[in-house]
């Protein structure tokens, strides 16, 4: 078990923390925040309902409906926030596993999210052949459940990519120019 789901509790309420505080601007349903954390509606509720009672989260009606966000008058939302920043890591190794499932993968290259760049129009670039868009999207969400952040992500067939690479494409010239990490090359980009 993750040492933070035992110091918090359970995986589920560090994916609610995650979800909730680093989309501070943004309100979720009970039922947006199961889809985005791939966590039961159940549990999903449960850890709302102790999150707002302690004060982390706020609960707003939106068209009759509830909604919750990030409270931002918490006495250690800062504090909370820096400490969830700071621990919310996915391994290389998963992280390369996870997306190996979409097909046979040549290039992956994290920027945006990862690198702090935000003017990074990607956070993801992914290049490989025979590549399943739904198991690639399927990976994606996965690993957005863990980050509790949607990510942007491209991906590319291998002769696509380098005639985007010929033609200075806009999008590649933004991950390659700005800082980034290459997690796996097998095209021979460095």
């Amino acid at each position: 078990m993750d040492p933070l789901a035992r110091l918090f509790g359970s995986s589920a309420r560090i994916k609610l923390l995650r979800l909730f505080l680093f989309n501070d601007d943004q309100q979720f349903s009970v039922a947006d925040a199961a889809y985005r954390t791939k966590t039961p509606k159940d549990t999903v509720r449960r850890e709302i309902t102790s999150l707002v009672s302690i004060g982390v989260l706020n609960k707003r009606s939106v068209k009759g409906k509830p909604c919750y966000t990030a409270n931002q008058r918490f006495a250690h939302h800062e504090a909370l926030y820096a400490f969830l920043r700071s621990t919310t890591k996915v391994g290389d190794k998963e992280m390369v596993a996870t997306i190996k499932r979409a097909g046979t993968i040549r290039l992956i290259v994290l920027s945006g999210l990862f690198s702090g760049a935000v003017e990074s129009k990607a956070d993801l670039l992914i290049v490989g052949d025979r590549l399943d868009e739904k198991a690639l999207e399927q990976g994606v969400r996965k690993l957005e459940a863990e980050l509790g952040r949607e990510l942007r992500y491209a991906a590319f067939s291998t002769p696509d990519f380098r005639y985007r690479v010929g033609v200075y494409d806009r999008l590649v010239r933004d991950v390659m120019d700005f800082p980034n990490r290459i997690l796996l090359d097998k095209i021979g980009i460095e």
